[in-house]
């Protein structure tokens, strides 16, 4: 008896029903209900929308407001330096070093993510090597003053989200292949035109999963945000924490993840409405009409 086609993916849906799709449902449930008592965190005896009211707070939306801009930076920031970094590693290094390139962009993933992030507080504390270093050269008058501060954040997501966009970036640029570069520049384009009329547009869902796979988690991201940003530095994913965590109010916090859930889901959805208004004269001008010789 033949297996139905839909047999091979049942344990991958049933990981993501699991893992993904019930912990989801529970967290919408949650934000219904209210938070009972001192010592409770959650009930559900009494619906209402109330605590989506209370999240929509000046103070969240000026967090948010602060989430999106460190989300969108950062998201920019990784892929402007981790484009050229997989575009060399897939067209321009030798094919018997792009496992150890590979290899040297997945060594951030061997430490603990809190680990690395600790690190850069480290780094960038006003007494910390960085600071001397910066100071014995002449290019700072005092101690480094960067700590707890936005732009303490964003040096540590792009640095701990930076590979998450360089392997998609390089699985792309390795799938365009040497021959269709090779054929461009047959056909009389030149390196840059090349890249952009070629490797790019073929390349274009490496380039979709790497910005996904960066902005998503980015905007959840609690931990940069509180290791190196401080009051300066606050993040959405700090709010939600500290609902779960501290106040133990899970209703108020999955209020706040729920809005924090579609709120990306709408940025994600402007940018591309943006993205393909602004892409479309370019694909009318490079579309081919077939039609009946005259």
């Amino acid at each position: 008896m033949r297996s139905p086609r839909f047999g091979l993916a049942v344990p991958a849906w049933a990981w993501l029903a699991i893992f993904f799709i019930a912990p989801i449902a529970m967290v919408v449930w949650f934000s219904f209900g209210y938070k009972p008592g001192i010592f409770g965190t959650h009930a559900n005896d009494v619906l209402s929308l109330d605590r989506y009211a209370e999240a929509m707070s000046p103070t969240f939306f000026a967090t948010f407001q602060n989430t999106l801009w460190v989300g969108v930076i950062g998201t920019v920031l990784c892929l402007v330096i981790g484009a050229p970094v997989a575009y060399w590693m897939a067209v321009k290094a030798p094919p018997s070093r792009r496992g150890l390139l590979i290899a040297l962009v997945m060594v951030p993933f061997w430490t603990n993510f809190l680990v690395r992030t600790l690190g850069w507080q480290v780094i960038l504390a006003p007494e910390g090597w960085l600071s001397s270093a910066l100071q014995g050269i002449g290019l700072l008058d005092g101690p480094l003053d960067i700590l707890y501060s936005r732009g303490a954040v964003l040096i540590g997501v792009v640095y701990n989200y930076l590979p998450l966009m360089i392997l998609p970036l390089y699985v792309a640029f390795d799938r365009v292949g040497t021959p269709l570069r090779e054929a461009s520049k047959d056909l009389g384009a030149s390196s840059v035109r090349t890249f952009l009329r070629v490797t790019v547009p073929l390349a274009q869902p490496g380039i979709v999963a790497g910005v996904l796979l960066v902005f998503i988690p980015l905007m959840g991201d609690y931990i940069t945000a509180t290791v190196l940003g401080g009051a300066q530095g606050n993040m959405v994913g700090q709010l939600v924490a500290s609902q779960f965590g501290t106040a133990q109010n899970w209703a108020l916090g999955s209020a706040m993840a729920v809005l924090l859930i579609l709120i990306i889901m709408l940025t994600i959805g402007v940018a591309a409405a943006i993205l393909w208004l602004v892409t479309l004269p370019f694909r009318r001008r490079n579309r081919l009409v077939l039609g009946e010789a005259s």
